[in-house]
């Protein structure tokens, strides 16, 4: 399987396999301490239409007019089509999160320049739920997709010259946007806001500059069964107490990378093959509320790539990549070791981690670095959960995916 594929792989099974579990283990496992029901409600599906008009970053030379066009590329469109579906109001999940929207979507994009970019479809896992309530009928959500996108344009020195920004024709994507969400009808409700859209293969190519879009969203949504029930006696699990506590998440990840190497009074080359990453990551988190924890990280991770520029084996620079030759870098040039300070919002089945951290136990430009992760934590069990991470550094330059699995210590 190309490396390319495995992060839309791991997103549309973990989706799949958790939505089972959790459909099996919450929907069907109410206590009758907790609820006294003669006819259960099923899950509510949803069917929705996106429109995505956005202005395109100008992160390359190729979107400032240096194409086949000589004009600037600063627009895009897309079209979504999204299902997705909420707990039963009957099960714990159901209660304790009963806004929340979970699912699938596919996306048409276009950059209005097929012949160099192309019109890229986009295959994700979303969520979306209420911040806060404006009025009985208008609330202010959020949502976010995780995927990749197919069918790019990639870089080709014949066939695809000025195209600098795009090294694969498989990308992730990243999508988090704000919404006005008004019911217009029963069952029916009409979404309006702004949402930020990031686009990379993290690094397994070159070129890897990034696509990053701004711009509006306006949608609309129709739900589905979810029945009424004849009787139905909630008790205080509807608003359970939540005791405060500490978890302990311990990560395991890989991934592959492609690295770019520096000579000096030479031009830029890319070092030839693919480097193996390996990582591990030791979360304490302190459980604030049902809905958020945060804490401290202790983040290690090898990077078989890792300033290999500073061991160029070549007594001259060949004019080609695949020539080039590398002393093997020592361990501890290629290990480092940091702490971060972690951020995670928990809803059902996925949770969003944030981070920023610094390496302190490094050595060399290529990990003496401050870095960030944006990561989705997909439920395979209460402890179990897949890992899916991107890495940056400086806050700018795309580092490494963090593909793998995670444990939680404490689950609750």
């Amino acid at each position: 399987m190309c490396l390319e594929m495995r992060p839309i792989c791991i997103l549309l099974f973990s989706f799949v396999f958790a939505h089972i579990v959790c459909a099996q283990n919450y929907n069907d496992s109410i206590s009758s301490d907790n609820v006294e029901v003669t006819k259960r409600k099923g899950p509510k599906h949803i069917i929705g239409f996106d429109f995505r008009p956005s202005y395109v970053f100008p992160t390359d030379e190729f979107f400032k007019g240096a194409n086949n066009t000589g004009k600037r590329i600063n627009s895009s469109f897309a079209v979504h089509l999204k299902y997705g579906f909420k707990f039963s109001p009957d099960s714990e999940l159901g209660r304790l999160y009963p806004y929340a929207i979970q699912g699938i979507g596919i996306g048409y994009n276009t950059f209005f320049d097929s012949k160099e970019i192309g019109n890229p479809l986009a295959v994700y896992v979303f969520q979306t739920s209420r911040i806060t309530t404006i009025s009985p009928r208008l609330s202010f959500d959020y949502e976010w997709n995780f995927g990749a996108s197919f069918g790019w344009k990639k870089f080709d020195e014949e066939n695809n010259p000025h195209n600098t920004v795009v090294g694969s024709k498989i990308n992730a994507y990243i999508n988090l946007g704000f919404l006005l969400n008004w019911q217009i009808a029963a069952n029916t409700n009409l979404k309006a806001g702004i949402d930020v859209t990031h686009y990379s293969n993290g690094n397994t190519s070159y070129p890897n500059a990034g696509v990053n879009t701004i711009g509006a969203s306006i949608g609309i949504t129709r739900s589905f069964g979810g029945g009424k029930n004849e009787k139905e006696t909630l008790n205080k699990l509807i608003n359970p107490k939540f005791d405060r506590y500490i978890s302990y998440d311990l990560i395991v990840y890989g991934a592959t990378r492609k690295r770019g190497v520096f000579p000096e009074n030479h031009d830029p080359l890319l070092a030839p093959g693919s480097f193996g990453i390996i990582g591990l990551n030791f979360n304490p988190l302190y459980n604030f509320s049902r809905y958020f924890r945060a804490g401290l990280s202790l983040d290690m991770q090898y990077d078989e790539s890792a300033n290999i520029g500073q061991h160029i084996a070549n007594d001259e620079i060949p004019s080609t990549p695949e020539d080039l030759k590398f002393f093997r870098p020592s361990f501890r040039e290629q290990f480092s070791t940091g702490i971060s300070v972690r951020a995670e919002i928990v809803m059902p089945v996925f949770s969003i981690n944030l981070d920023i951290g610094k390496n302190f136990i490094c050595k060399g430009s290529d990990t003496n670095s401050f870095y960030q992760t944006f990561v989705l934590k997909t439920n395979i069990t209460k402890n179990i959960f897949l890992h899916t991470g991107y890495q940056l550094y400086r806050f700018k330059d795309p580092n490494n995916l963090m593909l793998g699995i995670g444990y939680r210590f404490n689950a609750r």
